[in-house]
């Protein structure tokens, strides 16, 4: 997959893609990502990426003419997805992710200032991408996020290309818990139950807190999850126990 990245702070990227997974991706060829300096496609004499807006108003607004130059002289003749980083955009989600990933590339407009000329949203961008619902000081962080998500899905990326699909959200829930040695932990043990070599019973297990997380911590989650009968009587009896009082409250 090759990612562009249009930025006026090109120096914010370097450290995230040196380090990690990202690292190991781009040196071994799975994943390129190219950065450009948006100033570069500035033809006046002072390269001039700004203004102000029409109208009046506090800031301001990235200028048109630098955008549309970097994205046509990047692309040539290719036709990509042109993603405007943008806090009035779509939220990235597991789903939106695994979308992103199917394509081969991907071009990335990292916002500044108070926001992009208008005309460069009406006929430029194909997409705008939120990462939360608050604002920051630029698109780079965005960017830098989204490429993280997007890039677990490429083949080869991970340890094991199964594992992003086996993650949060990818099943419609979230993951349960994880352990890993030792067994005792001060007071603490790991549940026999992972301990038992019982595959089918391990997967249930495992199965059933997905489900008391997602449900205790994000409910409405489950709207949209796959569940099966069993897991819709698992969450039955769950909520009837909490709705249960104990002897104490009882008594009360």
């Amino acid at each position: 997959m090759r990612i562009d990245i249009l930025t006026l702070f090109p120096a914010m990227f370097l450290a995230p893609f040196q380090e990690s997974i990202l690292k190991r991706a781009l040196l071994r060829g799975l994943l390129d990502v190219a950065v450009h300096q948006i100033r570069d496609y500035a033809h006046d004499r002072h390269q001039l990426t700004d203004d102000a807006p029409y109208g009046g108003g506090v800031g301001m607004v990235m200028k048109p003419e630098p955008l549309f130059a970097a994205v046509e002289t990047i692309l040539g003749e290719e036709r990509a997805p042109v993603i405007l980083l943008t806090p009035q955009g779509r939220r990235l989600e597991q789903a939106l992710v695994m979308e992103l990933a199917t394509q081969s590339r991907l071009v990335l407009l990292c916002g500044h200032y108070e926001g992009v000329d208008e005309r460069v949203r009406e006929h430029l961008v194909t997409a705008e991408i939120s990462i939360g619902d608050y604002v920051l000081t630029g698109g780079e962080l965005a960017a830098m996020v989204l490429v993280d998500a997007v890039a677990r899905f490429v083949p080869g990326v991970l340890g094991a290309d199964e594992g992003a699909r086996q993650d949060s959200y990818a099943t419609g829930l979230l993951e349960g818990p994880q352990y890993t040695r030792p067994p005792l932990f001060r007071e603490w043990a790991v549940p026999e139950v992972l301990r038992s070599g019982n595959h089918a019973a391990i997967a249930r297990w495992q199965r059933e807190q997905a489900l008391l997380r997602t449900c205790v911590r994000r409910p409405e989650l489950l709207q949209g999850a796959m569940l099966s009968s069993a897991d819709r009587d698992f969450l039955v009896q769950f909520e009837q126990a909490l709705c249960e009082p104990d002897d104490d409250s009882a008594s009360i």
